[in-house]
């Protein structure tokens, strides 16, 4: 399982009292999850009035950063084509994979410095993802292209002869070369209709030379092509590919990099978030565990319920809260509602399986 379920609860005396009660409860018996802390360092709070609308402005940044780091991920498995058994060992955190970056979390303070106020942490990391998703649609337009052109060349020199180039096949010794009257064609012909060919090919149009005709390669369609516009393709060919060869080094750094970059900012929004909401809902002084889940797959209802149990006395119209009903600094409308602060983690970002 990749999925985790960041959660906060209030400190009771003490945090580690939250802390002990939630293993006892998912782990003593049960083996319903393996857990860590989710370390949060002592964040500017604000006022009220901010923290309702940076809750939602954070809902939003969230919902933004995971597009990019999805972006940049799926970017990687593409420009990886020939060996996407290979994307998982790019897509790092800090030089870790994603799972141990989330359960070992630390807040990066050069990054996000925790004196600057929530507001100002949440827009240093809008502009740097934003950067990271400008950057990526440039660089992407530039290798697709190339890519593309690369790809088309291709098809053209592997497809039939209508389409494909004949380079590989006609040498320049089939053509007749700086002659002012005469002009080599390239015919393709049928297989089976060669005979007739043969017979008629020097009636089919006035001042054909008599005797002209040479074998080259047994096909089935017409063609004409020019031996300056072969030469060309094979230059290109050769040109694009040097080219793509060249970039792709730089590109998948730069890929891995920012992937990076992009995956650490979303988990710091995720701790922001749970520290907004554990605020609002908890109330202050600051005073609550953060928690990070990793649900066993066969026991995801029941880890469900005996959260439900757990925290159900923090607010007991939890269970019938309408998901559609919109409530400022809950964000009920982005995703269901529990007694307890809770935020999805999930770190299968790709389509296919790698």
């Amino acid at each position: 399982m990749t999925e985790f379920w960041l959660i906060s609860a209030p400190g009771e005396k003490t945090c580690q009292q939250t802390w002990d009660k939630m293993m006892v409860a998912t782990t003593r018996t049960n083996n319903l999850s393996t857990n860590s802390k989710f370390n949060i360092p002592d964040l500017k709070v604000g006022t009220l009035d901010v923290l309702v609308g940076l809750s939602d402005e954070l809902a939003k940044l969230d919902t933004f950063v995971e597009s990019v780091v999805k972006k940049v991920a799926q970017y990687m498995a593409d420009v990886l084509e020939d060996s996407r058994d290979k994307v998982q060992e790019n897509l790092l955190a800090n030089g870790v994979d994603l799972v141990t970056y989330v359960t070992r979390f630390q807040w990066d303070m050069a990054k996000y410095p925790i004196k600057q106020s929530l507001k100002n942490i949440s827009e240093i990391v809008s502009k740097q993802v934003t950067q990271i998703d400008n950057d990526l649609k440039a660089r992407a337009s530039a290798y697709n292209n190339l890519k593309g052109n690369l790809q088309n060349l291709e098809r053209k020199n592997a497809g039939s002869l209508m389409t494909r180039s004949l380079a590989d096949i006609v040498k320049k010794e089939d053509f007749v070369l700086d002659s002012e009257y005469l002009i080599t064609l390239l015919v393709v012909v049928p297989k089976p209709n060669y005979g007739d060919w043969q017979k008629t090919y020097e009636t089919l149009a006035e001042m054909v030379v008599p005797r002209s005709t040479k074998k080259d390669q047994p096909t089935r369609e017409e063609y004409f092509y020019s031996l300056e516009e072969m030469k060309a393709d094979k230059e290109e060919m050769t040109r694009l590919s040097t080219d793509k060869k060249k970039q792709f080094g730089p590109l998948v750094r730069w890929l891995k990099v920012n992937f990076s970059e992009a995956f650490i900012a979303w988990i710091h929004i995720k701790a922001l978030r749970v520290f907004v909401e554990s605020v609002l809902r908890y109330g202050l002084p600051v005073n609550f565990q953060a928690m990070l889940l990793q649900p066993n797959k066969k026991n995801m209802k029941k880890l469900r319920e005996v959260l439900y149990d757990l925290y159900k006395h923090l607010d007991s119209s939890a269970a019938i809260i309408d998901a559609s009903m919109d409530i400022p600094g809950l964000n009920l409308s982005q995703q269901e509602y529990y007694p307890y602060v809770y935020y999805k983690i999930d770190c299968n970002l790709l389509d296919f399986k790698v």
